[in-house]
């Protein structure tokens, strides 16, 4: 998948891309019958909410072989080869479930502050592409973006340890309002927060700021986030674990287009 000049300028501008259908109905299939079952593992990978249910599972793509081939799959990795104008790395690979009453916060932050402070990444040329694996409803924890927020570097932030389970560097009231007020355009409010089907992907700056709300509907959200850092850029700090901040910088070698549907199909062959 190769960017339009459109959507280059959009990127540019906003500082995000939203590309609703980009896997099918088998594919996300597929990826939500693997994500449902990661998440009721114990094991160090899987970080749960203070409540006890699954908040977040990282490095899926090391111990499965459907998220092995997501991490590898050209939808997502030839738009950020273009981007950035050269191979890449998996720097993180998490699986993000929101669930049903018991789904906490994720507070305002940009994700580069964390890579920069916690990882020593160089420049924020690496950002995130999410895959929604459930429908992702505006009241039901969707992802909130302030547009355009990118633009202004990498902000002041204050590092996050007793709101949930998970550490964060976070933005306060006033940076968040300001840069809100400075995202309206026409009477809109300068947050958006896009919404949509199953397979919908979502592709944002690392330093644009975005949070997302508890979820107290009965409708889960799960979202698988991979994070792809140009190969030059690699980080030169560990202090988190491994399966957490990736330390193998080797490039991305693309998947074919088709890999998640045969690989289900063998799936099938195997189990007559």
């Amino acid at each position: 998948m190769q960017l339009s000049a459109e959507q280059l300028r959009q990127f540019d501008e906003l500082g995000y891309l939203f590309f609703p259908n980009c896997f099918s109905d088998d594919e996300i299939a597929l990826m939500r019958t693997e994500g449902d079952a990661i998440l009721k593992l114990d094991r160090p990978e899987v970080w749960r909410e203070k409540s006890g249910a699954p908040r977040t599972a990282f490095a899926a793509h090391k111990f499965n072989e459907v998220f092995r081939l997501l991490a590898h799959h050209p939808r997502l990795v030839a738009p950020l080869e273009q981007l950035f104008g050269e191979q890449l790395y998996v720097h993180q690979f998490k699986l993000n479930a929101k669930a049903a009453f018991e789904g906490d916060v994720w507070q305002w932050h940009q994700d580069y502050g964390t890579w920069a402070r916690d990882d020593g990444m160089p420049e924020a040329r690496a950002m995130n592409i999410a895959v929604f694996l459930d429908e992702v409803y505006p009241f039901n924890g969707a992802l909130m973006l302030v547009p355009r927020s990118h633009k202004g570097g990498t902000l002041a932030a204050g590092h996050d340890l007793s709101t949930t389970s998970y550490p964060l560097w976070t933005l306060d009231q006033d940076t968040v309002t300001r840069l809100c007020r400075e995202a309206e355009r026409d009477g809109e409010p300068g947050i958006v927060a896009p919404t949509g089907k199953p397979g919908s992907v979502l592709m944002f700056h690392g330093n644009l700021v975005h949070a997302s709300a508890p979820n107290i509907t009965p409708y889960p959200r799960k979202i698988v986030y991979l994070t792809l850092c140009a190969v030059s850029n690699h980080i030169t700090k560990f202090n988190r674990p491994e399966f957490i901040a990736h330390r193998d910088f080797t490039p991305i070698q693309q998947v074919s287009d088709d890999a998640l549907v045969e690989h289900a199909r063998a799936r099938r062959v195997a189990a007559e």
